[in-house]
């Protein structure tokens, strides 16, 4: 087992998750609007999403997804809907974001999870991602290759987690300041709707 190939994996997982992106912009708008509780429900559905494509990669299926364009197409057609349709809930909600201690009840919890969630399963392009990154840092010759993705993509995951609530936790706090100033809600809402039709634009818009 090669522990430095194991490091640099870490290093680069970090690099990219630090790295702004669309993902990365979700989570803070989600903790800014909501608190850094539902921040962090956001992030373990994200998270928790790449077990998905670790599956697909280390089960072959994410090769079958490089190679079919129809398919590719179908799953990212299906992302960008999900997120145009989240950004058709924002736009037909109150005119305000209602930020308080109560406004997100624990069902609220487990919506943001399964956004999180869906939004990381049904955008292709992590899994071609997961498939152009991962095999450079397979660590061993004699440990089984699906097993080793897996534990790359446990410690992705864990990386990921990491700097994703460190941003949801400092996001967070600024909903201190939004609960205090009620007008701010209305730009938040508003950039939550921008947000998704962002994230929706950039699945329709890229290439493998």
């Amino acid at each position: 087992m090669n522990y430095e190939i194991l490091a640099a994996f870490v290093t680069a997982s970090a690099v990219l998750a630090i790295s702004p992106g669309p993902d990365n912009i979700f989570v803070l708008t989600q903790s800014v609007s909501y608190g850094k509780k539902y921040g962090l429900a956001t992030v373990a559905g994200l998270v928790s999403g790449c077990i998905v494509h670790t599956t697909l990669l280390a089960f072959g299926v994410s090769a079958l997804i490089n190679k079919s364009d129809t398919l590719f197409w179908i799953i990212k057609l299906f992302g960008a809907a999900y997120l145009l349709f989240l950004a058709y809930k924002v736009f037909r909600s109150e005119g305000e974001i209602e930020i308080s201690n109560n406004a997100v009840s624990k069902k609220g919890l487990k919506d943001l999870f399964v956004k999180g969630f869906t939004m990381n399963v049904l955008n292709p392009k992590v899994t071609i991602f997961f498939l152009a990154f991962f095999p450079g840092f397979l660590f061993s010759d004699t440990l089984n290759t699906v097993w080793q993705f897996y534990i790359l993509g446990l410690l992705f995951m864990v990386v990921t987690f990491i700097v994703f609530g460190a941003i949801a936790i400092l996001a967070g706090n600024i909903s201190t300041y939004t609960k205090k100033n009620p007008s701010t809600v209305v730009f938040f809402k508003w950039l939550q709707i921008v947000v998704f039709v962002g994230i929706a634009l950039y699945l329709l818009l890229s290439d493998k």
